[in-house]
């Protein structure tokens, strides 16, 4: 096993230059003066040199044939088989094209900033143009190295195993129910009477609850912490997670239900197997999976009505307040409310799978050169016409032009976001068919829940395939019936 522990002790070196690249990410986005900005963006490139040096070496491929013909247990080679994907995925490219989609990408980015602001679609398109020409380049040679189409082959950096053809049966499915829910959903709230917040709700208040929102959610603060920044996010590594969130003191269920949401990415991590830590195998499966912890936490969890009763006393301890618009029953509907959006990251639990399956369906197409650049703001108009009943003509900054996602190439992302509620619908129905989840929420224990997913999900980390993950945990593959059924029982049933 010679070559094999060459590249376990040569992964687990990537992986803690990756720790510290993590953890000077979470400093530069919470805590760092603004006046360090240059030196750290400096150490920061010096470190990602040596990465990508050690990432790349010639001496690696030697080492895979080596270590392919040893005699290793079944555990090892689904390890050494993790550690060859991470290897192909970042040898793939030549480096001329990584480094024209990084000066590409980083233009767009940048620009897009400002033009978003200004409505600037012609200036932002020009921008979009050649990141969108260098993704098809890169979508045609990973393409050839896997034998996938070239939107799948994007697809599977984020979802390995998953491909359009599956995708797009799904999706099929959800667009032939989802618009008539959505106006049933609508039709149903029009009548209920939802109380104002009481203003305003102090930031320090706001962190004590969030704290104690994570506790019983039962984050490890061991090994991690919850900031500010501007943009929330969860950071760091398994052994030291980084949870951020931002408040608003007119409106403190924003800042919660994000901090409920990160926390069930951090307990994801915190989670994964010990005995795989700092190799690839030991990491979380797919973006999807990790999505659909977060998702578990915020909406299969949080935004329930049960869950509203745990959360009520805690709130009003919290701002040492009894106002009726704190009651259990007022934060279910506050959490529950459905009204069609121009944007995305805004969106509620019904309507958000519209926005993704459009994104997803012009990406595609945009990929595999069935519609160009120009085609966008048009056919973005026709598909949130046909899927939420509202128009973004003219309107690029609210329609096409409002994600990040697109401005550095990472086409194939996007699916992940309803993949993942998905799959925390589906770990949900078998939950209550094992446990009697309506207790346990009602006795604020969510223990048995978690030692769930601990077993089934986080503690697999990639030693599965996405498929056999969900099948072993649920008896199933994935079955976008659960998700339906879900949003069917809370927003119409309940």
């Amino acid at each position: 096993m010679c070559y094999y522990n060459k590249l376990d002790r040569h992964a687990k070196k990537l992986s803690r230059l990756g720790h510290l690249n993590a953890i000077c990410g979470w400093d530069q986005a919470a805590m760092m003066p603004n006046g360090g900005a240059q030196a750290r963006s400096e150490a920061m490139a010096e470190l990602a040199v040596i990465s990508h040096e050690l990432a790349t070496a010639d001496y690696l491929e030697d080492w895979f044939k080596q270590a392919e013909a040893e005699d290793l247990t079944p555990e090892q080679r689904v390890s050494l088989d993790a550690l060859k994907r991470q290897w192909m995925m970042q040898n793939i490219l030549p480096a001329d094209l990584v480094e024209q989609q990084s000066l590409a990408g980083s233009q767009c980015e940048h620009a897009w900033r400002t033009q978003r602001k200004q409505n600037d679609w012609e200036g932002f398109k020009a921008n979009l143009k050649p990141v969108v020409e260098l993704a098809r380049k890169e979508a045609s040679i990973r393409a050839q190295a896997t034998g996938l189409s070239r939107y799948d082959a994007l697809l599977d950096i984020y979802e390995p195993g998953m491909t359009s053809a599956v995708l797009d049966r799904i999706f099929a499915e959800v667009k032939s129910w989802l618009p008539q829910l959505i106006q049933q959903v609508e039709a149903k709230q029009a009548t209920e009477i939802v109380l104002p917040l009481s203003t305003p709700f102090v930031i320090e208040q706001q962190q004590a609850l969030s704290l104690e929102a994570m506790k019983l959610l039962g984050f490890d603060f061991e090994h991690g912490r919850l900031d500010i920044s501007t943009h929330p996010f969860c950071g760091g590594v398994p052994t030291d997670v980084r949870i951020t969130t931002r408040y608003d003191e007119s409106d403190f269920t924003s800042a919660l239900m994000g901090v409920i949401h990160e926390t069930g990415h951090a307990r994801y991590e915190q989670g994964l197997p010990q005995q795989w830590r700092d190799l690839p195998v030991g990491e979380a499966r797919s973006m999807g999976i990790h999505e659909s912890q977060s998702l578990f936490c915020e909406m299969q969890l949080a935004r329930s009505s049960l869950f509203s009763h745990l959360l009520s006393p805690m709130i009003q301890k919290a701002f040492n307040s009894t106002d009726a618009s704190l009651s259990a029953e007022n934060l279910r509907l506050i959490n529950t409310r459905v009204k069609p959006g121009f944007i995305r990251v805004d969106a509620d639990e019904v309507t958000y799978p519209a926005h993704v399956i459009l994104r997803y369906e012009i990406e595609r197409d945009l990929i595999e050169g069935k519609i160009e650049v120009d085609d966008i703001p048009t056919i973005w108009d026709q598909k949130m016409t046909q899927y939420l009943g509202i128009s973004t003509q003219g309107n690029f900054t609210d329609g096409c032009m409002q994600d990040i996602h697109w401005t550095d190439g990472s086409f194939g992302y996007f699916p992940s976001y309803t993949l993942g509620a998905m799959y925390a619908a589906q770990f949900m129905a078998t939950i209550n068919q094992q446990m009697d989840v309506e207790l346990l929420v009602g006795q604020g224990n969510l223990t048995p829940i978690f030692e769930w997913l601990q077993t089934h999900i986080w503690n697999k980390g990639s030693t599965l395939s996405t498929d056999k993950l969900v099948e072993q945990a649920t008896g199933e593959t994935l079955n976008p019936e659960y998700f339906k059924q879900h949003l069917m029982k809370r927003y119409l049933n309940n």
